[in-house]
Parts: structure tokens; sequence; C-alpha cells
């Protein structure tokens, strides 16, 4: 099987007219091109893919198991496109305005799009044409282009770079959204000859991290070595809006009370509940008791601003003492609260699975304190878009770290 990282997305809208109507002659009518144009398409995808996408027979086209997969992927992009231009057309209605352009045209001209994509992260074109080997003019010349395929602006020349405007916020997420179904079209086929392949890209929280994805992510590198896998670190909103835009394939991470994402899908693991950790020997550990009157005298390490284990933990004290205990020091790095901890007096509120080994080493210790586990206990999900397939290297992954959850979760 041959594969190609360049798919010609030129080809996608010959492609799915044939798929969806059945023959070269009914897709050539409606796209008015010649059904010498139409099949020399299909055949480059084929080329390029190293597969057959069709049966060809005497009454028609029929999509192979290949072109199945292709078409989901394919259909799916298309979609996104026909989002952006709805979403675009009612903003510029709006204003008076007028779009020139089907915005579903520029699914064909890959580069473009790449180029647009770049700009709409980097803010500046010479960066843009260092990233992807172009020179500078022909970036401009590349997003003149395309603004005027579409007879509107999609940037605010500022002197902070090029910056979106509403049309293009809305069209740099759909792009995103459409590239990221395409990508994982060669894994798709892939895995029809019975390979677990391709690249996987997850966003997880300071628990997921140290604990269920490691577990995970080994058990997956022993079933599929072809597999490639990259971890992302980040604030929750940051995250989730990755998410939302194609960047990450899922999210491990906890669910805040009473939010839900609109077009997410949250799958529960497993409930986690914070215990009180000091360093073995700490004056705490001394005590007969510790009462909650200690804790508000002690010093502790309080997690970063905005996260959900800052925000459970100040409603925790605040239903346990009416206010927070003292804190010199706020953060959410795992690397700094264990040498606080292991250096120092200072205490802190985690989850028992962050700092297992250290336990198990007896340099830190649990307080014989427990909250309310319903005021302490966090459910721990893994967040996916909800209209997308997941590739198969990362369906692969997901259900690893739902194994090593049910793991977990039993053994406490």
């Amino acid at each position: 099987m041959k594969t190609s990282n360049n798919i010609n997305l030129r080809h996608l809208r010959a492609f799915i007219a044939v798929a969806e109507l059945g023959s070269v002659s009914q897709a050539a009518e409606s796209l008015y091109r010649a059904q010498s144009a139409i099949s020399r398409s299909i055949q480059e995808l084929e080329t390029g893919l190293g597969v057959d996408l069709f049966e060809r027979k005497a009454n028609g086209m029929l999509p192979t198991a290949f072109g199945r997969t292709l078409l989901y992927r394919a259909q799916r992009a298309a979609q996104e496109f026909r989002l952006a231009r709805d979403e675009m057309a009612s903003r510029i209605r709006k204003a008076n305005g007028s779009l020139t352009a089907p915005v579903f045209d520029m699914l064909f001209n890959k580069d473009r799009l790449q180029i647009f994509v770049t700009l709409a992260q980097s803010h500046h074109m010479p960066t843009v044409a260092n990233v992807l080997g172009i020179t500078q003019p022909a970036v401009s010349a590349a997003i003149t282009e395309l603004e005027a395929s579409l007879g509107i602006a999609l940037f605010i020349r500022s002197a902070k770079g090029m910056l979106l405007n509403e049309a293009g916020e809305i069209l740099v997420l759909r792009t995103k959204l459409a590239l990221a179904e395409l990508r994982h079209v060669e894994a798709d086929i892939a895995a029809l000859y019975g390979k677990t392949q391709g690249q996987v890209t997850v966003g997880a929280h300071p628990l997921s991290r140290t604990v269920i994805l490691p577990r995970a992510i080994a058990r997956v590198l022993a079933l599929y070595p072809q597999v490639r896998i990259s971890t992302v670190e980040g604030r929750t909103d940051d995250l989730a809006a990755s998410l939302r835009s194609g960047d990450l394939d899922f999210v491990l991470g906890t669910m805040r009370p009473g939010h839900t994402a609109p077009g997410m899908i949250n799958l529960p693991l497993m409930i986690d509940k914070m215990s009180i950790f000091v360093r073995t020997g700490h004056p705490l550990t001394r005590l007969p008791k510790v009462t909650l009157d200690d804790l508000m005298q002690a010093e502790w390490i309080l997690p970063a601003w905005r996260t959900p284990t800052r925000e459970l933990i100040d409603h925790i004290f605040k239903q346990m003492s009416g206010s927070l205990p003292k804190s010199p020091i706020t953060t959410s790095d795992l690397s700094v609260v264990r040498g606080l901890l292991l250096n120092s007096d200072l205490i802190t509120a985690i989850s028992p699975q962050q700092l297992a080994l250290e336990r198990q080493l007896g340099v830190l210790q649990m307080l014989d304190f427990d909250f309310e586990f319903e005021k302490s206990a966090r459910v721990i999900v893994l967040s996916r878009r909800a209209k997308s397939q997941p590739s198969p290297g990362a369906a692969a992954l997901i259900a690893a770290v739902e194994q090593v959850a049910r793991e977990i979760d039993g053994a406490n």
C-alpha cells in the first residue's frame, strides 16, 4: 500500500460527486467539468493513496471500503466549509456586504489554506514564510488572492501584525476542523489493512499526565509501535479551545460542576478524591488528631487560579471555615509542588495518585484528615468532539485510557 502526506484536495470535489451520484458522467455534469477531468482526479487520488476507491461496473461506480473511508472524511471536511460559508454569509449580510465566492471552493487549494491558518496563528508574514519554506511575497499574494476570491477581508492590518477579523475567525476554525478530518485519511486506510498508525495529539490535566496517560500510552505503543503520540499541557480553557478547533484529538481532565461544552462528548472515567499531603516528619504528623484549625494555621501550596482543582479547594474551605488557608505560593506544576513538600513545612491538597511514588518511598505522607467525600470528589473525564470519528490511533489510546482508569478506580 502506498501512502502520501500530500493528498491533492482539488480532486476531492470530483471524488465526492462520483461517490454520491454513482457515475463519472453525472459528476461531470453536476460540476460542469469534462468527464476526462473527473476520471483523472479519481485516478490521481487512487495513485496517491495506493488503493482502489471505486468498483468500476457497467451500471456505475460503487465506492470500495477504502472509498467509503475517504468519503466519510471528505464529506465531514466539506460540511465544515459549508458551515463556514453559511456563518460568514450571515455576518456579512448584517454588515450590508456580500460573499462573492462559495467557500467550499477553497477546499481545493491546500497551500493557500495552510498559509491562511499559519498566518492566523503567528500574525506575522515573515514567520509564515519561514515556517512553510516560501517567500514573504508568496504569503502576501496567497492572502490577497484568498480575500479577493471571497470579496471580503479576513485580517485587520495592525501594529501588532495581521489579526483575524470576525469573518477570519469563523473561517480559520472551520478550516482547521476540515483539515483535521483529512489528516486521518491515511491512518483510516492503513487500519483496513490491519495496521494501526498515525499521529495522536492529547491534551491532559495534571492528574492525567502523571497517572492515567503514561500507563495508557505505554500499552498502546507496545501494541502499535507505528502510532505517534504527542501530549499538550495547558489551562482548561486553552485545552478546550484547542479541542474545538481540531488541534487535539481528545482531552483528559476534570469536569467542572454544571459545565458541559456544546458539541462535545464527555466520557466519565473515574472519581478522584483529594487528600492532604506533607513531608514525612512534618509537625502535623505528630498530632493525635489534625483539626480544621490546625489546617488554617499551616501554610499551603494552592493550585493556580482558575483551574478546576483550585475552584474545588476554594469551595471546600469556604464551606468549612468561611475563608481560605494561608498560601505563600500558588502553582499547578507538580515538580514544584513535590519539591516544596519535600523541603519545607508547606502542605497541599492533591490526588493521592499524583504522589503515589513518594508515598511508596516513604518521603511524603497523607494527613489523617478527611474532607467529606462529596466535597472533595471530582470526576475525571475524557472529552472529544461529538461529530467526528476518532482516528484508529486515537481510538486505541482512548480504549487504553478507559482500561487504565477502570483499574485505578477498582484499586481505590
